[in-house]
């Protein structure tokens, strides 16, 4: 089988738990150090799905690899090579998709819940069960919002950010994290200070104490939506 192609863009934003995911299904993947000078490839051919992690940059900076990528995303668009993004890789998979990627209207660090928008897309990615009172539980730490492409649906949405995961037939685009590690959110909490320098007390800003001491409540949470949006997604890669 093919291996999925991982774009990490920060040391610190990892593949954290998807590469657990993928390892348990015996799926092999291969990363790409963008953060360490790692060349994006010129095509996707030898590549069975694309991911595409977070980051601390914005997809409008004049960052020489972010046209590159988005013309390797185009082109895994139009061989149906699935595509997966997780905050900044959504942002990218939107912005080269034709959207475009602002500031939101207030940032959100922590813990959140995000709400399915009942569709039949929505169920085909979150299960048989959803309907307009389930919320799943998220891990949040972004201050821009992307645009929905044309082709694409909005399946999951919050109070704070309208637009937290969206689909495009095998693609999936994330606003939001779902592959957080205990590790990964205790780096993230360490520069809590640095990301919220300023910002007012507000419910969608939460502090690293109460990030930290929900882990063991919020996490498994976050996992089984986890389990259940990568299960769907893996049915569709090129073998």
């Amino acid at each position: 089988m093919k291996p999925i192609v991982i774009f990490r863009f920060s040391p610190e934003e990892g593949p954290g738990y998807f590469t657990a995911f993928l390892d348990a299904q015996g799926i092999p993947w291969r990363l790409i150090a963008i953060d360490q000078g790692e060349a994006v490839p010129s095509g996707v051919g030898e590549f069975s799905g694309i991911c595409m992690m977070g980051g601390p940059m914005s997809v409008n900076d004049p960052l020489p690899w972010i046209q590159k990528l988005c013309v390797v995303i185009r082109d895994a668009f139009v061989k149906d090579i699935p595509l997966i993004g997780h905050c900044l890789g959504g942002q990218l998979i939107s912005k080269a998709l034709g959207g475009r990627v602002r500031q939101n209207a207030v940032k959100e660090i922590g813990w959140s819940q995000v709400f399915p928008i009942p569709s039949v897309e929505a169920t085909r990615w979150f299960g048989a069960d959803t309907d307009t009172g389930t919320a799943f539980t998220v891990f949040q730490w972004h201050g821009e919002t992307f645009s929905i492409p044309m082709q694409a649906q909005l399946i999951a949405s919050n109070r704070y950010c309208q637009h937290q995961i969206v689909s495009f037939g095998p693609h999936l685009a994330m606003q939001c994290h779902v592959e957080m590690t205990p590790p990964m959110i205790a780096t993230w909490c360490a520069h809590w200070a640095q990301d919220a320098a300023g910002l007012p007390e507000q419910p969608n800003i939460q502090t690293p104490d109460v990030i930290l001491n929900q882990i063991d409540q919020a996490l498994p949470k976050l996992h089984q939506l986890a389990d259940q949006l990568y299960s769907q997604w893996v049915t569709n890669l090129k073998h």
